[in-house]
């Protein structure tokens, strides 16, 4: 029997205008680290980290996921509203994981203390393709706004995941075609990261796909 959905009704609130409610990507996400499920409360992670929480329906989708375990589970986002967002919906969603939420772009401030640490890192980034003007131009488009290729915003975080994943960790990374997906698998392959898809889905114009890069550092 398949986990539901964390409860995300209150995203509708006045004062989560500014969150990215969940959607196609967000709900292929949660398929994708459903399928893995046996894997990785073999793996017992320790520390995973959501970037980008928005709603943080991920989030309370994975403290659930890994039920019985108490990993801590760290998820930022640029957006207050969404740190708020987020809170609030792990608190609806109860689980045996200890959560933490933080203000910030990325994991500044908090990427010294977890470099090499984390076991699954997940990312649902700004993939659209957008002029880079509109990048951070309001706290919604934080969400969307991907720059040229969709890019821009993600290709300023894919050098440090190498540093940051444990050495069998994961990282599970939301894409559209137009991102270029197979170079993204590419560039991180050199830095000893096997990737592949697990998981497409079309959503209106949009081919979304689950990227999952595993570590094999010693």
């Amino acid at each position: 029997m398949g986990l539901s959905t964390p409860d995300t009704r209150h995203i509708s609130r006045p004062e989560y205008s500014s969150v990215y409610e969940p959607a196609e990507d967000t709900y292929l996400l949660l398929d994708a680290l459903e399928n893995d499920r046996a894997e990785l409360q073999k793996q017992q992670p320790t520390i995973c980290v959501e970037i980008g929480a928005g709603s943080g329906c991920v989030t309370a989708f994975l403290g659930q996921l890994l039920d019985p375990l108490t990993t801590l589970i760290i998820s930022t986002d640029i957006n207050p509203a969404a740190v708020d967002a987020t809170i609030e919906t792990v608190a609806r969603n109860p689980s045996p994981a200890v959560f933490f939420q933080c203000r910030t772009r990325f994991l500044q401030s908090l990427d010294s203390h977890l470099h090499g640490n984390i076991d699954i890192l997940m990312f649902n980034p700004p993939y659209v393709v957008t002029p880079t003007t509109e990048i951070d131009s309001t706290d919604e488009a934080s969400a969307w706004a991907g720059g040229k290729n969709g890019r821009e915003v993600l290709d300023k975080l894919l050098p440090q995941i190498p540093q940051l994943l444990s050495p069998d960790g994961r990282f599970y990374l939301v894409v559209i075609e137009q991102n270029k997906p197979d170079d993204i698998i590419q560039a991180l392959s050199v830095h000893g990261l096997s990737g592949e898809r697990i998981l497409s889905r079309k959503a209106g114009r949009e081919h979304l796909s689950i990227l999952r890069f595993i570590s094999h550092r010693k």
